[in-house]
């Protein structure tokens, strides 16, 4: 007899024995209901472990996305040159007399406080429109951009700073150049331009953006001072409109 069919020989009796092993083993499985229980938990638990871990991975993922996000955003309404920090990490909540809180994002150089940025909240046509605002330390706004919205496509979406430059009309404004009157569209006798076929749009981020101002006014001193520290959170809405080429 050739080596190779020993060979063959002998793996074919290994096979044998070990499909005997298996069924030897699934009969006592089948009879000891205990062995089945122990056996049926032991999976169960690594598979709770195997989810357990990818949900955890998942979620680490998720909030360094929303983090990029997030600086992204405040990127368009700062400048880099405003800051040397990290406006995430550095960021606070500033609580009112009215017990209403805002989360704060301040810019600064060598420790010196140049600018803040946070957000502000208007009731729209399609309901409530969330923009980021950034202000210079002299109440100046730096610039304005729509986070969130739910306007009519092709109308109120103008809004959008990548589909029309509406919105960086608020760029340079502050109280000091704009009386409070000021602060409204054209068609209710302010400085601000309406949208064509939307008037109730605008006039939201107007009175918001006004609004935002009138907020730095009243807090300045605790602006300034850094107001009071807290735990970044970066899972607050974070959508941003991306920039026209």
């Amino acid at each position: 007899m050739s080596r190779r069919n020993k060979t063959l020989i002998r793996s074919v009796g290994m096979a044998r024995r070990l499909a005997r092993k298996a069924g030897s083993i699934y009969d006592r499985i089948r009879g000891n209901p205990a062995y089945l229980a122990t056996l049926l938990g032991g999976f169960s638990l690594v598979t709770a472990f195997i989810l357990a871990s990818s949900h955890m991975a998942t979620e680490a993922a998720i909030q360094q996305r929303q983090k990029e996000d997030l600086q992204g955003s405040l990127s368009l309404v700062i400048p880099s040159a405003l800051h040397d920090n990290d406006l995430v990490r550095d960021s606070y909540v500033l609580a009112d007399a009215g017990g209403v809180s805002k989360r704060i994002y301040p810019a600064t150089v060598d420790g010196e406080l140049t600018a803040v940025a946070y957000q502000v909240t208007g009731l729209g046509y399609g309901g409530p429109i969330l923009a980021l605002l950034g202000v210079d330390r002299d109440g100046t706004i730096l610039g304005v951009r729509v986070l969130q919205h739910a306007e009519t496509p092709g109308l109120g979406d103008k809004i959008e700073a990548n589909r029309s430059d509406w919105i960086k009309s608020f760029t340079g404004q502050s109280f000091a150049l704009l009386s409070p009157d000021q602060w409204e569209v054209k068609k209710d006798g302010g400085y601000f331009d309406q949208l064509s076929g939307a008037t109730i749009t605008p006039r939201a981020v107007v009175q918001s953006v006004k609004g935002g101002i009138s907020f730095f006014t009243s807090h300045m001193d605790e602006l300034l001072e850094g107001g009071h520290k807290a735990e970044p959170n970066v899972t607050e809405p974070i959508k941003t409109q991306e920039e026209p080429s």
